[in-house]
């Protein structure tokens, strides 16, 4: 009759993996309820920790979970609470955390007739209303965890990549606002061939590097000709945060999403915990307050708690 849902915070891109790759981090994420109930449909009722609609045709979770039920022959309604702890804009998924785990646990209620991998199209419903357009970078570790590829869209085809153990992420997040929509209009139409080149290099390269756990190959190959160049500006202080991050021994540091995240991957706890506290001394310079959070990489994804 309920269902209590974690729904975890995701990075993608991760540089040279634009708009096909992601991660699933450990212990930042929403919560989520879900209540069966005797008039039909989806209702919301309850947010918490963001101003969103309860229309559900106008909400994220709303508009997934509609996708999840639609054309099937229910006879119970169902109600959902949303908690959200992953700030809106912020760059590590917070529509995609809404968007899966509305999915999820309507589908927990169904009886499960959906695998994870199945739930992603509908998800992506979800995050065309937050985007304007469906795609699975965010959705597709959010339900699986580890790392995913998605390798193309029609069909869907989404590869899961187990985390290397050693993986740590730290994510600082600056208080400040970059819409996706701007982040996406300062990017080039067109880029020489020598650059996807690089690019193409670089994305098999973290690939291969995070199935055989090769952490020089990973940080090798954690280079972003394409976007990057474009989009740091959006961010400040970027250049000197990346900067002192790999100083202290990251293994590779970008924009996390569309931004105004900036993430770093690190071998090891010890290294992650050294890589967190430089980049906390060197934002605090600025007058931006930010948060910053450690994390594992999550294999699990969406949850029950």
């Amino acid at each position: 009759m309920e269902v209590r849902v974690f729904c975890p915070a995701t990075i993608a891109n991760l540089n040279c993996g634009f708009d096909v790759m992601g991660l699933c981090l450990e212990n930042i994420g929403d919560e989520m309820i879900f209540r069966k109930t005797t008039t039909k449909g989806i209702q919301i009722t309850k947010i918490t920790g963001a101003d969103l609609p309860y229309e559900v045709s106008k909400n994220v979770a709303g508009v997934a979970a509609l996708a999840v039920i639609e054309n099937r022959d229910i006879d119970f309604g169902i109600a959902i609470e949303i908690h959200k702890k992953i700030k809106a804009g912020s760059g590590i998924g917070s529509s995609s955390a809404s968007a899966a785990g509305a999915v999820f646990g309507v589908n927990e209620l169904l009886g499960k007739p959906f695998s994870k991998s199945e739930l992603i199209e509908f998800a992506m419903k979800g995050e065309a209303l937050a985007s304007g357009s469906e795609h699975a970078d965010n959705v597709a570790p959010c339900l699986l965890g580890g790392f995913t590829l998605v390798r193309g869209y029609h069909p869907l085809d989404v590869i899961k990549i187990t985390s290397p153990e050693k993986i740590y992420a730290v994510v600082l997040h600056p208080h400040i606002e970059v819409k996706t929509v701007d982040a996406r209009a300062v990017l080039e139409p067109s880029i020489p061939f020598h650059k996807a080149i690089t690019q193409w290099g670089n994305l098999g390269g973290l690939i291969a590097g995070l199935y055989t756990q090769d952490y020089a190959l990973i940080s090798r190959s954690l280079q972003d000709v394409v976007v990057e160049p474009f989009r740091k500006h959006l961010i400040p202080h970027f250049e000197k945060v990346k900067n002192i991050a790999v100083q202290n021994g990251a293994l590779g540091s970008g924009i996390s999403g569309a931004g105004p995240s900036i993430f770093a991957l690190c071998e090891g706890k010890k290294i992650a915990e050294t890589v967190a506290e430089a980049m906390h001394t060197q934002y605090s310079k600025t007058r931006i307050p930010f948060d910053i959070y450690l994390s594992k990489i999550n294999d699990k994804g969406v949850t029950l708690l």
